[in-house]
């Protein structure tokens, strides 16, 4: 059984040492009864839990960091496509993922 890897636990570790706080100034909010700064607070909480997580699957992981380093020397970067070619065919988003 293969459980959750050192980089996913760095991962939940550095939203939880951001969200945490977000977390505790939403729920006093929430309690003194400014609940719409609570609820903003939380909202804002769970943006910075998952926000880790977020970049790294943009950026790619560990291994996609390995596979492009030993790929460099390759040929295959005659096969992507121009600068040009990647804005006429590609969607919205895909110009971001370059």
């Amino acid at each position: 059984m293969k459980g959750p890897g050192l980089f996913w636990m760095l991962q939940t570790a550095a939203g939880l040492s951001m969200a945490a706080p977000m977390f505790v100034v939403g729920f006093e909010f929430f309690r003194t009864g400014r609940t719409l700064s609570g609820v903003g607070f939380f909202a804002l909480g769970a943006v910075a839990l998952y926000f880790p997580t977020y970049f790294l699957n943009r950026i790619g992981g560990p291994r996609t960091w390995i596979r492009r380093r030993l790929g460099r020397g390759d040929s295959s970067e005659s096969d992507e496509p121009t600068a040009d070619e990647s804005d006429s065919n590609g969607t919205f988003f895909d110009r971001f993922r370059q």
